[in-house]
């Protein structure tokens, strides 16, 4: 996953086919639970999609305002930079999986 500041949401996201972005902040255990899984699918699924980690209290702190994220691990799937599906709270891997496959 890469590490994502606002900026990128113009830079990148805007321009990319398929984005998802997990919205997390430091002191989440969920959130640091997610991290292995996210990387896991980032290789997995690395000529679909780019993966990248907001931390919502640091370089991703505009754009999780934007997104109206209210609790964290929210991951946000983006096709050229608009919302396509959300999921919200920590998940096993074979949910996420689920939610990646419908949505990529």
């Amino acid at each position: 996953m890469n590490d994502f500041k606002d900026e990128d949401f113009e830079n990148k996201i805007k321009n990319e086919d398929v984005s998802v972005i997990q919205f997390s902040a430091s002191w989440c255990m969920p959130c640091k639970n997610l991290i292995p899984i996210m990387n896991k699918f980032s290789d997995e699924y690395k000529d679909k999609a780019g993966f990248y980690y907001a931390d919502i209290e640091d370089g991703g702190i505009n754009t999780g305002s934007a997104a109206g994220i209210r609790g964290v691990p929210t991951v946000i799937i983006y096709k050229k930079g608009v919302e396509v599906d959300r999921k919200v709270g920590g998940a096993p891997e074979s949910h996420m999986k689920e939610f990646l496959d419908k949505n990529i």
